[in-house]
């Protein structure tokens, strides 16, 4: 596989993801900041929540590693937690703001 192919399975296991608070998945809510995907398959995802107290801010990254550690193309998965820049509504795709009532 491309490393094109291999990002965009990443971004479809991301979109099978959803925060609990908000019925859109975590890539198009513009959680995702950053994918990286390493010549032995590790995948290194850097992402942050819609706010630091999240309620899930301990089990999503878990969930986030899990699934995309378990694509039969990846060997393990590494979750960073950033907070800079914070997140907002305007980093949802258009989809996403659309379905929320934003546009």
């Amino acid at each position: 596989m491309s490393s094109m192919e291999l990002e965009n399975k990443v971004i479809d296991i991301l979109k099978t993801i959803y925060d609990p608070e908000i019925p859109v998945d975590i890539f198009e809510l513009g959680l995702i900041y950053e994918v990286k995907i390493g010549k032995e398959g590790h995948v290194d995802i850097e992402m942050t929540l819609t706010s630091p107290n999240c309620p899930v801010a301990e089990s999503l990254p878990k969930e986030v590693e899990d699934k995309v550690a378990g694509a039969e193309e990846f060997t393990s998965c590494k979750v960073n937690i950033v907070f800079d820049p914070p997140w907002d509504k305007d980093m949802m795709s258009e989809e996403a703001q659309l379905e929320l009532g934003f546009l």
